[in-house]
């Protein structure tokens, strides 16, 4: 299978509610590859990389998240492949 990446960017109350182990718990699950983390500006963004089935199943799980998050906005972006392993957390 083709491996795809895509930058997302989350918006909401998604800050200070877990949302960026949530997320690594998510791309795991999915055999996804990349990382999270929180921006300046209250948003979180992410690079996930790997098969079109299963990008599409995190970006829908963006607009969920964990439970005390308030999505307002998931924006996703094509993004150069990288080869990146694991799924990290960014400081």
């Amino acid at each position: 299978m083709p491996r795809e990446c895509r930058r997302v960017r989350v918006t909401g109350r998604v800050q200070g509610v877990a949302f960026r182990a949530w997320s690594r718990g998510q791309a795991r699950k999915l055999g996804l590859s990349g990382w999270v983390r929180n921006d300046g500006d209250g948003s979180v963004s992410a690079l996930i990389c790997g098969d079109r089935a299963a990008l599409e199943a995190m970006i829908t799980a963006f607009w969920q998240g964990p439970g005390a998050a308030e999505v307002r906005d998931v924006q996703v972006v094509a993004a150069a492949r990288a080869e990146i392993t694991g799924f990290e957390i960014l400081r």
